[in-house]
C-alpha cells in the first residue's frame, strides 16, 4: 500500500535528519566546534563520504545544522539545502558558484542584491545584467550570448510584481541556463519555485522562516549536484550558520505554516482597507482582484503573502507624517516577524539607489511598504486609519 504523503505542516514538524538518542522530540543544540572519532579509519570514512557523521561545524557538519537543513529541504521540496549565516551570504555564494558565465537579474530586487550585482561582482570579473520587468523581451537575446544564470524575486521588492516562473524557466533552459529565485516574500508555504521549473531557490531566513525578528540566516535549496559547487564557498568564506541560530530557526519552522496563513489573512484585510481609502493613490498586493498580477498569482501561488505596498495620495511629507503617526505598526526595516512593520523604501531598502534608478523602477518617494504581522486584524486597520487621518 502506497503511503499517503504528509501535509506540509506535519512533514515540517517531523522532518528531522538526526534522532536524539535520549528521546528529545527535536534535535538539541550542539554548540560544538569539533567532533571526536574512535579511529583514523572512522574519520576518513566521514571525510571521504563513505559514512554519515559530523566533523567540524564551520563545514556545516554539525547535527543541529544538518537537522535544520533537512527541514528546509522538505519545505522547499528540494533534494537538499544549505543553511547560511544570512540571506546575503546565501545569495553571494550562489552567485559566486553559478554566476561565472554571467547573471541576469530580472525585475526589482532587494537593494543589497542590486548593489552586489552592480558594484561587487563585476569587480570579480562576473558580468551582470539588470533588466526591468518591462524589458523581459530582451531576456532571450541576453541568454543567447551565453549568460548562465537568471535570477529574480517573485513577488518583487517593493512593488510586489509577479514574474511567471514557468515561462522564464522554459526560456532559460532552452539556452542551457539555470534559474534561481529569491522566495523570501512568498515563503514555501505560498509558493514552491522548484515545482514550477526553477533550479535553485534561496531565502533570507531572517524574515518569515525565522518569523520573530530574533535571528539572521539564509538558505539555498536545490538538487545536490547544484549545491555541491556552492558548499565550498560557504565553507571557505565562513558563511555557515551558527548552531545556536540553526537551533532557533528550526524551532521557528515548526510554526511557519500557521504563521504564514495568518500573515496572508491580515495582509488581505489591510490591502482591502487601503484599496478603498481616499488618501491612498495605489495599492500593490497580488491578492486584490484588480491587481494586474492577480491571475498569475492565483496560478503559481497558494497564498498572496504578508507584504502590502501602497502610495499615499499626496507628497513625501504626507508619507512621512503617516509613518510617524503609526502606533501598532513600528517604523523599522526588515519584514516577516510577528509584529507589523512599516517603512519607506526611499529611506531604507532602496535609500542608496540613485533617484533616477528608483524612478525607472517605479519606486516613488510616497511609497510605503508594510510587513503585516499577526496582531488582531481590526487593530491593524484602525491604526492605518488613524495614521492616514493624521497625515492628511
Amino acid at each position: 500500500m502506497t503511503e499517503k504523503p504528509k501535509g506540509m505542516a506535519t512533514a515540517n514538524i517531523h522532518a528531522e535528519a538526526v534522532r536524539d538518542v535520549l528521546g528529545s522530540p527535536h534535535v538539541p543544540l550542539y554548540d560544538t566546534t569539533t567532533f571526536k572519532f574512535d579511529s583514523t579509519q572512522d574519520l576518513l570514512d566521514v571525510v571521504e563520504g563513505r559514512a554519515d557523521g559530523f566533523l567540524y561545524t564551520r563545514y556545516g557538519m554539525n547535527p543541529t545544522i544538518r537537522s535544520l537543513e533537512a527541514k528546509l529541504a522538505n519545505l522547499d521540496g528540494a533534494e537538499s539545502s544549505l543553511a547560511f549565516s544570512s540571506g546575503m551570504a546565501a545569495l553571494s555564494s550562489l552567485f559566486l558558484a553559478h554566476g561565472r558565465q554571467g547573471i541576469v537579474c530580472l525585475g526589482d530586487a532587494y537593494g543589497g542584491t542590486l548593489e552586489l550585482l552592480s558594484s561587487q561582482l563585476p569587480g570579480l570579473g562576473i558580468q551582470t545584467h539588470q533588466l526591468l520587468l518591462a524589458e523581459i523581451d530582451k531576456l532571450d537575446a541576453l541568454l543567447a550570448t551565453g549568460v548562465g544564470l537568471v535570477f529574480f524575486e517573485t513577488p518583487t521588492n517593493p512593488r510586489l510584481e509577479l514574474i511567471d516562473i514557468r515561462r522564464v524557466a522554459a526560456l532559460a533552459h532552452a539556452h542551457g541556463a539555470l534559474v534561481a529565485i529569491d522566495n523570501t516574500f512568498a515563503t514555501p508555504v505560498n509558493q514552491r519555485p522548484l515545482a514550477l521549473g526553477a533550479d535553485i531557490v534561496m531565502q533570507s531566513a531572517t524574515k518569515y522562516l525565522g518569523g520573530h525578528s530574533d535571528l539572521t540566516a539564509g538558505v539555498v535549496s536545490a538538487d545536490k549536484n547544484l549545491l555541491h559547487p556552492i558548499q565550498p564557498w560557504r565553507k571557505n568564506l565562513g558563511q555557515t550558520i551558527a548552531p545556536e541560530i540553526a537551533h532557533k530557526l528550526s524551532r521557528s519552522l515548526s510554526t511557519l505554516v500557521i504563521r504564514v496563513e495568518k500573515h496572508n489573512a491580515n495582509a488581505m484585510a489591510v490591502a482591502t482597507f487601503l484599496h478603498g481609502h481616499k488618501a491612498v493613490k495605489r495599492v500593490y498586493y497580488p491578492g486584490l482582484a484588480d491587481s494586474p498580477d492577480h491571475a498569475l498569482a492565483s496560478a503559481q501561488m497558494s497564498g498572496f503573502g504578508g507584504m502590502v505596498t501602497f502610495e499615499v495620495n499626496g507628497s513625501v511629507q504626507h508619507a512621512t507624517r503617516f509613518i510617524d503617526s503609526l502606533q501598532v505598526f513600528s517604523l523599522a526595516p526588515s519584514l516577516g516577524g510577528v509584529e507589523s512593520l512599516a517603512t519607506q523604501p526611499v529611506t531604507t531598502s532602496h535609500h542608496d539607489m540613485a533617484a533616477d534608478e528608483r524612478t525607472a523602477r517605479g519606486i516613488s518617494d510616497t511609497m510605503i511598504r508594510l510587513s503585516v504581522g499577526l496582531e488582531d486584524e481590526s487593530d491593524l486597520v484602525d491604526d492605518l486609519d488613524q495614521a492616514l487621518a493624521r497625515a492628511f
